[in-house]
């Protein structure tokens, strides 16, 4: 089944665009502090099968004027 596309070509070409200048001017230090505060890690061989579990842990501080980026996706 094909669904309809409203959008034109030139619509999707700006957009494209306009994202790709986007990311030039954003500047990524600024977006999030992202601190990791505890890693550990856990080993298992049983009968020459490796289970290996890695949690990491991480606090990250975003600056105030910056939406979550659940309402940040379209």
């Amino acid at each position: 089944m094909s669904t309809r596309n409203d959008k034109s070509i030139m619509h999707s070409l700006g957009a494209f665009v306009g994202h790709v200048v986007k990311g030039i001017r954003t500047d990524p230090a600024a977006k999030t502090n992202t601190t990791e505060v505890r890693r550990t890690e856990e080993v298992e061989d049983r009968d020459g099968v490796v289970l290996r579990r890695t949690v990491i842990e991480e606090v990250e501080v975003r600056n105030p004027d910056q939406r979550p980026p659940s309402q940040t996706e379209s």
